[in-house]
């Protein structure tokens, strides 16, 4: 099986996309202090395509394939995490429990695209899911469980997302980006007028602050174009099993970054899981090396064994 590494741009780049998206758990958060679920997602992706839709190309693919990343990478996905939030999921816990979508991603990669992870790397993953195993232990009741099965739903539609992006052949990572959230803003924009209502839509609007603002325009510029034009651009360099695992270290961001900002608790068993994280993802990177050191351990046997 050949073992595929990161460059160390390509790194940077991964580990950029992990911090951009860990904070935005923290921007959604804010959000939805003024704005309901589905009009903060409406607004999002409204803002993410226009006027991009312009100047960027449509990416080179069937239709169907451009429709179904739209839907599930960003309607859907945002739909469902926002939804989950609004619900009473923190933000820290909220970023922890979409990272199930590995599993997913890895499993659909595998049966949709004979894309097969190595023995180490899901070794390197169960070592950083015994991170959000702790995590799972430590649930209060404050998390709902509505909030819970969101963001699986979430997690699902993310890991289907990424597989609807091997399928497009964008002009550029950005373009696809842009054109699926073309796709996504009349799909949600109908549901917040069904759901929420053409009453609290007006009023939330009309009394924006200055804060929401600023989230707004962190989850559209920020997250969004570098972040899912990165993401687009690592998941077509590499295979999915190299790339999405670096996921797993959001909810370290996300866990520090809502502790420092919302003054969410930070005990010792979050900073156990963030560890466990890191090294299952840091098992995964030295994935080379460690193939390396057994193949000399096996060959190099010392002489009293000889």
């Amino acid at each position: 099986m050949t073992t595929v590494n990161l460059t160390p741009k390509h790194l940077l780049l991964a580990l950029l996309v992990v911090l951009v998206w860990g904070l935005n758990f923290i921007a959604i958060y804010v959000g939805l202090k003024e704005f309901p679920p589905f009009l903060l997602c409406a607004v999002r992706f409204g803002l993410s395509a226009i006027p991009w839709i312009f100047i960027l190309p449509k990416p080179k693919a069937p239709l169907k394939y451009i429709i179904g990343y739209g839907l599930f990478t960003f309607a859907m996905q945002f739909g469902f995490l926002f939804s989950a939030i609004h619900f009473g999921l923190s933000p820290g816990l909220a970023s922890l429990v979409l990272q199930v979508q590995v599993f997913f991603s890895i499993g659909l990669a595998f049966l949709f695209f004979q894309d097969r992870p190595s023995l180490l790397k899901i070794f390197g993953s169960l070592i950083s899911f015994v991170g959000i195993g702790i995590v799972a232990a430590h649930v209060s009741g404050g998390t709902t469980f509505i909030g819970l099965i969101l963001t699986l739903l979430a997690a699902f539609s993310w890991a289907t997302g990424n597989m609807f992006t091997k399928k497009v052949d964008a002009n550029s990572p950005l373009s696809l980006v842009v054109w699926g959230n073309l796709i996504a803003f009349p799909f949600m924009v109908a549901v917040s007028l069904l759901v929420e209502g053409p009453v609290l839509i007006m009023s939330s609007l009309q009394n924006v602050s200055w804060i929401t603002i600023v989230a707004i325009i962190y989850t559209v510029y920020i997250s969004t174009h570098v972040g899912y034009g990165a993401w687009g651009f690592l998941v077509n360099s590499y295979p999915t099993s190299v790339i999405v695992p670096f996921t797993l270290l959001i909810p370290v961001v996300g866990f520090i970054g809502s502790a420092l900002f919302l003054g969410e608790d930070l005990p010792l068993w979050k900073l156990w899981a963030s560890l466990f994280i890191m090294g299952g993802l840091i098992f995964n990177l030295l994935e080379k090396q460690v193939l390396k050191l057994l193949k000399i351990i096996k060959i190099e046997k010392p002489d009293d064994f000889r």
